[in-house]
């Protein structure tokens, strides 16, 4: 099963969405800030990285940044951004910080999973 890292600072968010992804099977790994999901993108090289925005240390943009420019093999991992601001123009800000999709919280499930199996199609199949 595809391996998850879910960098998220807020504890309850961080445990709610964790156990409903392993509950449908993924291995879940944890980062409480965005200088521990940089180094966890490296150490643990995640199938995927799910990336708060308002994170301590650096933001899940400049995390993202460093991920998408380092030269251990993480500039591949996709990345959706999960952020609790839906402004206009919060979407692109992601993208050009180097994410691969968006999501606004709070999470829908089925919304969240349907845009993770599109982007881990290769790894799934």
């Amino acid at each position: 099963m595809p391996k998850i890292l879910l960098v998220e600072d807020n504890p309850d968010n961080r445990d709610m969405l964790s156990r409903r992804l392993e509950r449908k099977g993924y291995d879940v790994a944890l980062a409480v800030d965005g200088a521990q999901g940089v180094e966890m993108a490296a150490s643990e090289k995640p199938d995927l990285i799910l990336m708060d925005i308002d994170l301590p240390i650096f933001d899940g943009y400049e995390a993202t940044r460093r991920i998408k420019a380092a030269l251990d093999g993480t500039a591949s991992i996709p990345i959706i951004a999960l952020t609790a601001h839906a402004m206009s123009g919060d979407r692109e800000k992601a993208i050009a910080a180097g994410c691969d999709d968006y999501d606004s919280k709070p999470i829908e499930l089925p919304r969240l999973l349907g845009k993770m199996e599109r982007l881990l199609t290769g790894v799934i199949a």
